[in-house]
C-alpha cells in the first residue's frame, strides 16, 4: 500500500488527494464531487454533502495504486505546464469549434424535437471565445513570467486566471445543465451523439485543465 494511501482521507481536501493520488480524480468524476474550484472541501464533509458513504470512498481511493504513475504534484514546474500546453490547451483549441459546428446542424435538423439544446451553439461559440481568451493570457503572460523565475511576483495574473476559471466552471455547468449532463435522448442520430460524446470528454479535460493549474501549478507561488 502507498504511503499516500495509509495517511488517511477524510480530513484531506479533495483538491489535496486529486493533486497527489493519479486516479482519484476519476474516483471524484463518478460521483459529481467538485475537486477543482470548490476542492478546498475535506473529503468527509464533500462525502456528506452528497451523501455517500465515507468508508467506502477511502476505501475506493486506498486501493489506488498511487505508483502506477507519477503524480501531477511531482512533475517540474516546467514538464507541468508542458503538459498543460500540449494536452489541454491544444486539444480545446483543436476540439471546440467542431463541438460548436456540430451543436449548430443539431439545433438546425432537429428544431422540432424537444429535446434539441437550443441555444447550445451560441453557448459554445461564447466559451471558445473566452477559453481562447484565457489561454493566450496565459501562454503569453503567467507562463513565460513562472518559466523566467518570477513566479513569486505572478500574485495578480494568478488571481486573475483562477476568477477566470470560475467563470468558466459556470459556463461548463450551464452547457451540462442544457443537455441532461451530455445524455442523448432516444433516437438520438450520429451527429447528436458525437456531439455529447465530445461534450463529455470537454468537461472531462476542462475540469482536469483547471484542477492542473488551480491545485498542483499555482499554489507553488501563492
Amino acid at each position: 500500500m502507498s504511503t499516500t494511501a495509509t495517511e488517511g482521507f477524510a480530513g484531506r481536501t479533495l483538491s489535496d488527494i486529486a493533486a497527489n493520488l493519479p486516479g482519484a480524480t476519476a474516483v471524484f468524476r463518478k460521483r459529481k464531487m467538485d475537486f477543482c474550484c470548490g476542492g478546498g472541501v475535506p473529503l468527509a464533509e464533500a462525502a456528506a454533502a452528497k451523501g455517500l458513504d465515507l468508508a467506502s470512498l477511502e476505501a475506493e481511493l486506498d486501493a489506488l495504486d498511487s505508483r502506477a504513475a507519477p503524480a501531477d504534484a511531482e512533475l517540474s514546474t516546467e514538464a507541468l505546464i508542458g503538459r498543460i500546453l500540449e494536452r489541454y490547451h491544444a486539444v480545446h483549441r483543436r476540439e471546440l469549434p467542431e463541438l460548436a459546428r456540430l451543436a449548430r446542424r443539431v439545433e438546425a435538423v432537429h428544431r422540432q424535437n424537444a429535446h434539441v439544446p437550443a441555444g447550445l451553439a451560441d453557448l459554445l461559440e461564447e466559451m471558445e471565445h473566452e477559453l481562447s481568451s484565457h489561454m493566450m493570457k496565459e501562454e503569453r503572460v503567467l507562463f513565460p513570467l513562472i518559466l523566467a523565475g518570477h513566479g513569486g511576483s505572478a500574485s495578480a495574473p494568478i488571481a486573475m486566471m483562477r476568477h477566470e476559471h470560475d467563470d468558466h466552471g459556470a459556463q461548463l455547468a450551464q452547457i451540462m445543465a442544457l443537455t441532461d449532463d451530455a445524455t442523448p435522448p432516444e433516437g438520438a442520430c450520429t451527429t447528436w451523439r458525437a456531439l455529447y460524446a465530445g461534450l463529455r470528454k470537454f468537461a472531462e479535460d476542462l475540469t482536469e485543465h483547471v484542477h492542473l493549474e488551480n491545485n498542483v501549478l499555482f499554489p507553488r507561488f501563492a
